[in-house]
């Protein structure tokens, strides 16, 4: 999708969505299949952190959560995805491939939409209950890979 890349803050925000999912997929070509499905934090309050896979399957539905979210906004009927669980790092390198994918075909199918509104009425509402406009919510979705990538680099550190 180059053509996105020199369009200011829509490049910006692509440029560094796929940078963030890049480094993820280059640190899952470091491990196992089974560093991925060891249980890491099997005490955990939270089942999306117990293992590297219970991280990756909530990246990637949070992914394209933030992408339903936007496009229910815009008057779409959709749901929201299901967490799937794959059973190899090239799996999941996979998955943050077309879930970037989704995100990029939100520009195609609006190639104007307003990145930006100071209306909180017009803001997303989210499902955990925050208001974001568009670009607010793609930095959110930025910084939830970087901080899943940087947990996944501890959880290898005390599996190895």
């Amino acid at each position: 999708m180059q053509k996105f890349r020199d369009q200011g803050a829509i490049g910006a925000l692509l440029d560094e969505y796929e940078k963030s999912i890049s480094e993820l997929q280059t640190l899952l070509r470091t491990m196992t299949s089974l560093e991925l499905m060891t249980l890491v934090d099997p005490e955990s309050q939270d089942p999306d952190c117990v293992s590297i896979q219970s991280i990756l399957s909530h990246v990637v539905r949070a992914g394209y959560g933030y992408t339903v979210a936007i496009r229910i906004s815009l008057g779409e009927t959709l749901e929201y995805p299901s967490t799937q669980h794959f059973d190899s790092p090239k799996a999941y390198q996979k998955a943050l491939r077309a879930m970037f994918e989704y995100h990029e075909k939100l520009f195609v199918d609006y190639p104007h939409l307003p990145l930006e509104t100071h209306d909180p009425k017009k803001k997303i509402h989210v499902r955990w209950g925050q208001r974001y406009d568009v670009e607010q919510l793609f930095e959110h979705a930025i910084v939830h890979v970087l901080r899943h990538r940087r947990q996944i680099e501890k959880y290898l550190l005390h599996l190895r």
